[in-house]
């Protein structure tokens, strides 16, 4: 290819990169097929990316269906495990109706570009995912970001955009933090707005959403608010049957199977006319191949299987706290997050990678997370648990750890 200006651009910004210690490139992943690494990289909170059960449903699958759905979902590419995987998430959170996608990414761009325009305000934590950001910005609706999980900033939002839109994460990809679901929906309901959840890093892995309540008033009416008796008895409610009939945290929610489900897709959940309005208007929808149905297969046996196996969600909660306990024996600085997620901030990008880089040559395989993916200044190392990990592989990887920061 001759000299043109893009390449000159393409050029001069991979130089900069490169040179600013922040240049992404793809690495060839090995931790699956060598015994000697320990993977606490990836998202397979559960352990079922491997798990025989999927492994089978991939052959049941693709005997029944085909591995491919040749046509878009609007031509006839939308199949009955299309449907079936639609109508199992619906029952476990108690929403309306469901679409699926190739992504979360997707997903959330679909959702934002087909429901919202210039004449709509959409409030965000200052922290959700780039998808989110992109998706409102080509929207064209009015932005506004609230600080990170800040009720009263979210408030001060609300009420000077009330009819809005609020989106959050349920877990912060990054930081490992969740959001103060319990308050957020009760203000969003005070100034009659949606309540849109990215719930990417929290279906599958549920956690009992607190109640801040005491520590955050609204400035309206407090009968609004429920009551602490109505909290302490609701368990979380992304991960529930519909005949529980618990009130749902959220008007739209937004789930992935590349997380805690391990396999690929995604969906929107929320009210019927939500989901009729986008099948009819959502081009990334309209105008995409339907998601494999051996994934949506696929997706429904690791719906269900996080529902048969409870014993995996327990291995991880016994390992996230395994490997906390060990941090603080040595003296390692963590975060407040109880969640897979948990990362150790180091600050300086280099530095950042060095360390990433000595763990792995001591059998360890970490991210190493650097702006503009996280603020500047704050370069990480995000250590993500899964259930199959054991106490030994988290004693070693935290003494290496100690030893190296």
């Amino acid at each position: 290819m001759g000299s043109h200006p893009i390449l000159d651009k393409i050029s001069q910004r991979m130089h900069k990169l490169e040179n600013d210690g922040l240049l992404r490139q793809r690495k060839l992943s090995k931790a699956d097929k060598n015994q000697h690494i320990i993977d606490f990289s990836h998202n397979d909170y559960l352990g079922l990316a491997n798990a025989a059960e999927m492994v089978d449903a991939v052959t049941q699958g693709a005997t029944i269906y085909g591995v491919g759905s040749k046509a878009s979902p609007l031509v006839s590419g939308y199949s009955q495990a299309h449907l079936q995987l639609e109508q199992r998430l619906c029952e476990l959170t108690g929403h309306e109706a469901g679409l699926l996608f190739c992504s979360g990414f997707s997903a959330n761009q679909a959702l934002i570009k087909t429901l919202f325009d210039a004449n709509d305000v959409v409030i965000a934590d200052k922290l959700i995912h780039a998808s989110v950001i992109d998706g409102v910005k080509d929207s064209g609706a009015v932005f506004r970001r609230y600080k990170h999980n800040d009720l009263d900033h979210a408030e001060q939002l609300l009420k000077r955009n009330p009819n809005s839109v609020l989106m959050t994460e349920s877990v912060f990809s990054m930081d490992g933090d969740t959001a103060p679901l319990f308050e957020l929906k009760r203000l969003c309901e005070q100034y009659n707005s949606w309540l849109v959840v990215d719930d990417a890093h929290g279906f599958g892995v549920p956690q009992t959403p607190k109640d801040n309540s005491q520590q955050h008033k609204p400035e309206q009416d407090k009968s609004q608010q429920f009551s602490s008796q109505q909290n302490n008895s609701q368990q979380n409610s992304f991960q529930q049957t519909h005949s529980q009939q618990k009130k749902r945290l959220c008007d739209i929610q937004v789930v992935t199977f590349g997380k805690a489900l391990g396999c690929q897709g995604a969906a929107i959940l929320g009210p019927k006319a939500v989901i009729d309005f986008m099948v009819a208007q959502s081009r990334q929808y309209i105008y995409s191949t339907a998601l494999s149905p051996v994934s949506a297969y696929l997706a429904l046996t690791a719906v269900n299987l996080t529902q048969s196996q409870p014993h995996r969600l327990e291995a991880l909660n016994a390992n996230i706290g395994a490997f906390r306990q060990a941090c603080i024996k040595h003296n390692i600085a963590i975060t407040d997050s109880t969640t897979a997620i948990q990362p150790v901030i180091i600050g300086d990008s280099d530095k950042t990678l060095l360390i990433a880089s000595k763990l792995y040559d001591a059998g360890f395989a970490v991210g190493a997370i650097r702006p503009p993916t996280v603020p500047a200044g704050q370069a990480r190392l995000r250590i993500t648990i899964n259930a199959q990990h054991n106490k030994n592989d988290i004693a070693q990887l935290v003494d290496v750890l100690a030893a190296l920061i």
